[in-house]
């Protein structure tokens, strides 16, 4: 029989007891900065790329290059998979494997949700869940959002020289202006642009996919005047119902943006203030609950918009036939 090894706390509580003053010493002894945080990306070039008419200057931002990596790392991972799915395994290894128990999992849940219009609505469910959970993992890497370029500042810390061009930030405040650092790379899903972006794509093909499925039938649901001048006091009822269901179509551009970006702005806040207050051992905890956080908020998203979409494939007569049913 397997031996089990399970935690004993009589053991190991010394440990955990030694962990937790080794961090009160390192906070006094090497005492961190407190964090910068704005809810805006910051810039990383001084002067705009290109202007645009009606949108204005275009800046390089550190979500932005973000996302270029984000996008630079599923390509990479989707060329990967397509050579294993191209040797014609029975059981593909590694990777693959993995990526196909994702999509196989994901595929099934689609199927069982939207039924005969899974082929249409997968393809947008699938690329929304893994664009935000791949959004979401990134910032764990170490170097978000703490390598950066530095900047004056009225309120900055003072620069130590670590050769180069190499800087660290010290704990002590300069009199007369210090340094600050812009990082390289952010969180994407802590920028409001990405998050609103996404929302509109989530609802404007949850209408088109609508559209496909019921014709001009689907504008029922929100103008609805069939029964006005049979049933007045009905048809009043249902016209004031379609204007809910209109309102509450634009609602959910609102609750996609914000409830993604919340959670992983406050994620990013959580991140900043304990590693300020206990910088040795105690964020490894808060990027576990991190972790949890992206992969929960990756997974709400995506499953939002499949359901919503598979809500708009049925229309609105078929809740009238339910109802009179």
């Amino acid at each position: 029989m397997e031996k089990t090894h399970k935690w004993r706390w009589g053991k190991n509580r010394w440990i955990v007891l030694a962990l937790l003053i080794l961090t009160i010493i390192a906070v006094n002894i090497y005492a961190p900065i407190q964090p910068h945080i704005q809810a805006a990306a910051e810039n990383l070039s001084s002067e705009p790329i290109f202007t645009l008419p009606v949108i204005g200057d275009f800046y390089l931002t550190n979500t932005l290059v973000a996302t270029i990596l984000m996008d630079v790392v599923i390509i990479i991972i989707a060329l990967i998979v397509r050579r294993a799915a191209k040797k014609d395994e029975l059981a593909p290894k590694g990777l693959a494997g993995v990526f196909e128990m994702l999509v196989e999992m994901l595929y099934n849940m689609t199927e069982s949700t939207a039924g005969k219009w899974t082929k249409k609505i997968f393809p947008w469910f699938a690329t929304v869940l893994i664009l935000v959970l791949f959004a979401n993992l990134l910032k764990l890497i170490p170097g978000f959002e703490t390598i950066g370029l530095l900047h004056h500042s009225a309120e900055g810390y003072e620069a130590q020289s670590l050769g180069g061009n190499w800087y660290t930030i010290l704990n002590s405040k300069a009199e007369e202006g210090g340094f600050m650092v812009t990082p390289f790379l952010r969180g994407v899903s802590t920028d409001i642009n990405f998050t609103l972006a996404l929302a509109i794509i989530a609802v404007t093909m949850t209408q088109v996919i609508g559209f496909q499925a019921n014709g001009f039938r689907y504008l029922e649901k929100f103008f609805n005047f069939r029964t006005i001048f049979k049933k007045p006091v009905f048809g009043l009822i249902d016209v004031f119902v379609g204007l809910l269901e209109l309102i509450s179509e634009f609602s959910k551009i609102l609750s996609f943006t914000f409830r993604l970006f919340g959670n992983m702005f406050a994620g990013m806040v959580l991140m900043a203030l304990v590693a300020a207050m206990l910088p040795v051992f105690m964020p490894a905890g808060i990027m576990l609950f991190e972790l949890f956080i992206g992969v929960i908020q990756a997974y709400v998203f995506g499953m939002l918009t499949m359901v919503f979409m598979a809500q708009a494939t049925q229309g609105h007569s078929v809740e009238e036939e339910h109802s009179n049913a």
